[in-house]
Parts: C-alpha cells; sequence; structure tokens
C-alpha cells in the first residue's frame, strides 16, 4: 500500500493533447512523475488517438478520439469531441480502478466528460482557465449542474479561482502550478557567442511573440552589440514572425522540442522573455527560467505579474520599445544575488510541494465522497 493512506492510485485527466506544447499538460506530465515517486499508481487519460509519442512519466497512458483544434481563450485547444472517446476512456478507468480521478480543466471537452457524470470514484478538479467569453456564460447552467460531481477543487491562480466561481459556483483552492525545481539546474550553463534572448510558446498572436522580434530588430538596427533570438514553439503564426524577422539570421525558429532540450536552452539564454498579451492565469514559464538561474523579461500582466513576485523584469504588454528597454535592464543586473534571489522564490511553487497539497486535497475528496455515497 502506498504511505499516503489509502490514495494508491490516481488518475490525472488532460482534455488536451499530450503532443501539443501547453501549460496543462505540463502540469499533468509533471505531478505523474511526482506522483510516481511516491509510489502511486499514476494513469493519464487525454485526446488523440494517433499519439504515438513518447513521454517522460512512468505512468500508464491512455489516449483515445480524434484531435481537433477549437478556438478557446484566444489560443487553440487540441482537444476531442468524440463520445465514442469519451466511453472508451471511462472504461479504461474504471478498469484501472483509482481511489482518485483528478480533471485537468474539468469541463472542456470531451475526453473526461463522462467519468465526471459518473462520479464513480472521488473527483478532484483543477481550473487552469482565467476569463470569461459567451461559451462560458451559456454553458453556465449545465456546469454548475456537472459541479456537484466535484468532492474537491483547485485553480491555478486568483483569476482562475474568480472564474470557476463566476462560470460555475465552485469556490477552489489556490494552490497555483508547479514544476520539478530541480530538473532546471540539471545541464551545465552554456555560454553563447552572441547575446542571447530566448521566448518559449505556441506561435499565435495572444503569446506576443511579434513584439519580441520588433524589439531585437529595434535593438540591431542601431547597430550596437547584437542580440539574438531563439524562439521555441510552432503554431498558425509562425510563416508570419518569419516573415516579420528579416533575412540577416538574427532570430532562429527551433519549432517544437524536447522537454530536455527546452531546458537546455533555459541554461543558454541570457534572458528568458514572456510577452504574452494577455490570457495567462499564471506565468510558470517565468518560474521556470528563475529556477534555471536565467534572468527573466515579461509583459506586466495579472497572471505574469502575480507569478513574478520582484525577480522579473515588466514591460508593457505589445511595446516592443519597452521590451527592449526591459531586456536592457535585464542584461545589466544578472549578479549572482539576483540569479539566486529568483532561484530560492521559485523553489516556492516546485511540484514536491504542490504534490503535498494536493495529496491532502485527495484525502478531502475521499471522505467527502465516502460520505455521499
Amino acid at each position: 500500500m502506498s504511505p499516503w493512506g489509502e490514495i494508491g492510485r490516481v488518475t490525472l485527466v488532460s482534455p488536451y493533447a499530450l503532443s501539443v506544447f501547453g501549460g496543462v499538460q505540463e502540469q499533468v506530465l509533471s505531478m505523474s512523475r511526482e506522483l510516481s515517486r511516491r509510489d502511486i499508481e499514476v494513469q493519464i487519460v487525454a485526446p488523440d488517438v494517433d499519439d504515438t509519442a513518447q513521454y517522460d512519466t512512468p505512468a500508464l497512458l491512455v489516449r483515445r478520439g480524434r484531435l481537433v483544434s477549437i478556438p478557446a481563450n484566444g489560443s487553440r485547444a487540441p482537444l476531442t469531441l468524440s463520445s465514442r472517446a469519451s466511453r472508451e476512456v471511462a472504461a479504461s478507468v474504471r478498469a484501472f480502478g483509482p481511489d482518485v480521478v483528478h480533471f485537468h480543466e474539468p469541463f472542456a471537452p470531451r475526453v473526461g466528460w463522462r467519468m465526471l457524470r459518473a462520479h464513480d470514484a472521488a473527483s478532484v478538479a483543477t481550473f487552469h482557465r482565467s476569463g470569461g467569453g459567451p461559451a462560458v456564460s451559456l454553458a453556465a447552467p449545465v456546469l454548475r449542474r456537472w459541479a456537484r460531481h466535484l468532492d474537491a477543487s483547485a485553480a491555478v491562480s486568483e483569476l482562475a479561482a474568480q472564474t470557476a466561481w463566476h462560470s460555475c459556483h465552485v469556490s477552489p483552492t489556490v494552490l497555483y502550478n508547479g514544476f520539478e525545481t530541480e530538473r532546471f539546474t540539471r545541464f551545465a550553463r552554456e555560454a553563447q557567442p552572441d547575446t542571447t534572448v530566448v521566448v518559449v510558446g505556441r506561435l499565435e498572436p495572444r503569446k506576443g511573440v511579434a513584439t519580441a522580434i520588433d524589439a531585437l530588430r529595434s535593438h540591431n538596427a542601431r547597430r550596437e552589440r547584437p542580440w539574438r533570438l531563439v524562439v521555441i514553439g510552432n503554431g498558425p503564426e509562425r510563416a508570419d514572425l518569419v516573415a516579420r524577422s528579416g533575412i540577416d539570421g538574427a532570430v532562429h525558429f527551433l519549432g517544437a522540442v524536447s522537454d530536455e532540450e527546452k531546458r537546455r536552452w533555459y541554461r543558454r539564454a541570457d534572458v528568458i522573455v514572456a510577452p504574452a498579451l494577455h490570457g495567462e492565469s499564471f506565468g510558470l514559464i517565468l518560474l521556470e527560467a528563475m529556477a534555471s538561474e536565467t534572468r527573466v523579461v515579461a509583459s506586466d500582466i495579472p497572471g505574469y505579474r502575480e507569478a513574478a513576485g520582484s525577480h522579473a523584469v515588466l514591460f508593457r504588454p505589445g511595446d516592443h520599445v519597452d521590451l527592449e528597454r526591459a531586456i536592457g535592464d535585464a542584461l545589466t543586473s544578472r549578479d549572482t544575488v539576483t540569479l539566486s534571489l529568483a532561484r530560492e522564490y521559485a523553489e516556492h511553487w516546485s511540484m514536491r510541494r504542490l504534490v503535498d497539497d494536493y495529496l491532502g486535497l485527495y484525502q478531502e475528496a475521499r471522505l467527502r465522497f465516502a460520505a455521499l455515497r
């Protein structure tokens, strides 16, 4: 038996395909590794029937449903609308026999819907999304009925908690996101021949990569010591961003990379820039960079401001002139004390601490589930 009371098996539900980079998917994979380290058997269910990739997790993976891309919160969500996939996943979960089913974004279509409505095990939800919209408002009556099947809930930020309340009258515990901080200094620092700025994220307008490109071109046009911009990620805006970058080779598009390669680039960078324009419930990427002992620049939006504390240089969203200023400030404030304090700050969001909190929430959910039987 697991040393964590009666919790021996946990199912983690991601409504989004693991094959597409995203914060929810990163949380699910990271949490699965930490739970497994505690001798808890983990099952992950997610959409994408054609996904044959290998993932860095000891969890049992169950993937069902043809993948579609749906507009959501200024982005595009890689999920499935297949009712068959929802049925098949529910059968796989019943066969696994979890003590807790942990739904990340519980109301996102559609892979977890049948499990949520069946409520065959203690159910825990994590709300990641912040902000409303017409779809959320229209679905609110249904969401409030489904929310009765949740035994406990958490949110990754105060904004996400407010969204959960307005959409389905759930008051989640704010636990923020977590990550495996020790993984981000696993590789040696690699000095680069040119000053290197790195952006990580999906290439879509909301992520603000165009602002980073414009800041770099503005700086390099003055023929000072040039900067190089490395862009990690893919998305629908890639062709436009490549055209915007010019032909001087100062902007490098690497596409989607492995988690290991991403962490290596954190250690190669002089500065990590998070230039999103809006819609970020919590800036985990800022904390990852701090844990890598790399200076951080971020747009001054609520989710990033909440994550940054006083350990990032902020700039006005969408303002490439102010971003250029912020990068310059970051490059001149990379002393050992500043970087060490930022890393210490990032440790407050370690996955170890987060899973400690979730195990407590799991126990609460099991007690409530048992009381309702």
